[in-house]
């Protein structure tokens, strides 16, 4: 039995049902020549999203991102020092001893998965010869172009451990599609770029692009392509998704394009409870009222684990 069978014999009430029904709205949306726009926050790239996101990309399923800055730098990570990882099945049991001795031996722990900080430290080499460069010439990109950079320049390849069609951001950046990561700073790059600004090795944070500019590309590219419905797939909540969502009303209320459409279709997993002045745990009718949604767009809330939930859907809309 397919994956996609399975899930229409048994997914039938609750969650389940709210899963599936979400899935084959989405998947009729992009048959239907809509473009789909996806938000991801969490740690889902440590918990290797790309085996079946970087699919999705690859078939025309996912047309832009917008991502913490700490799911795209992992993503890399992930690509070149996966072996070097450490494993904690057992993690609801450390102790603050067993934390620090994980520190200790240069690990930096996500849940089960422990990140080894020297490739960290390899990465943040490699960077900083591009942020360098560009310093010396006054150019200013988005995070994001320095690291398409280092795949662009082959500086990765000789180093993949994983096989590279697992990695979304590759992905990414093959199809070419737009990656935004709002509230970079708050990223180990990010916190590694504003250090070497601060003790000297760069003269300026202007080798970087603000979020303003980031936010000026989102809409031009979100007018570009609103013509057949954009819906937005939501992971998780936090700025990822406040910041891309935030597109809409900015174009009906402050540019004031009223004949531009709102979001065609939204669909979020979370695990936040529901509840008032959460932006995670607030239901999608509220976006209505905030100019995201209309009244009659598709709206869907998957209460679940995104690591369990996204692989699935994934899987029935790629047809599996």
């Amino acid at each position: 039995m397919s994956i996609s069978a399975f899930m229409e014999k048994n997914y039938r009430h609750f969650n389940a049902r709210e899963m599936l029904d979400a899935a084959k709205t989405y998947k009729s949306m992009v048959e239907g020549g809509g473009k789909m726009f996806m938000s991801i926050a969490g740690a889902m790239s440590t918990a290797e999203l790309g085996i079946s996101l970087a699919e999705m990309i690859r078939q025309d399923k996912v047309h832009a991102i917008s991502c913490t800055a700490a799911n795209f730098e992992e993503d890399f990570f992930n690509l070149v020092a996966h072996d070097d990882y450490e494993m904690c099945p057992n993690y609801r049991d450390l102790s603050p001893e067993d934390e620090f001795q994980l520190r200790e031996g240069g690990f930096n722990r996500v849940t089960d998965t422990c990140i080894p900080e020297t490739v960290i430290r390899h990465f943040e080499h490699n960077l900083l010869e591009y942020w360098k460069e560009a310093d010396e010439k006054g150019e200013q990109h988005f995070p994001t172009d320095y690291f398409f950079r280092l795949l662009k320049d082959g500086k990765l390849q000789e180093h993949y451990q994983i096989p590279p069609e697992h990695s979304w951001v590759l992905a990414a950046y093959e199809k070419g599609i737009p990656v935004y990561t709002p509230g970079w700073e708050d990223s180990t790059l990010g916190n590694i770029f504003a250090a070497r600004v601060y003790d000297g090795t760069l003269s300026t944070h202007n080798v970087i692009h603000p979020g303003t500019r980031m936010m000026q590309d989102l809409v031009k590219w979100y007018l570009e392509h609103e013509k057949k419905g954009i819906g937005f797939y939501q992971i998780g909540g936090g700025i990822a998704g406040d910041f891309a969502i935030c597109a809409v009303p900015l174009i009906l209320q402050d540019l004031e394009m009223r004949d531009a459409s709102l979001w065609s279709y939204f669909c979020q997993i979370s695990d936040s409870t529901t509840s008032f002045g959460s932006y995670s745990g607030a239901v999608p009718n509220e976006k209505i009222t905030w100019y995201k949604l209309g009244k009659d767009s598709p709206k869907y809330m998957i209460n679940s684990d995104a690591s369990i939930v996204a692989p699935l859907m994934f899987a029935y809309i790629l047809g599996q």
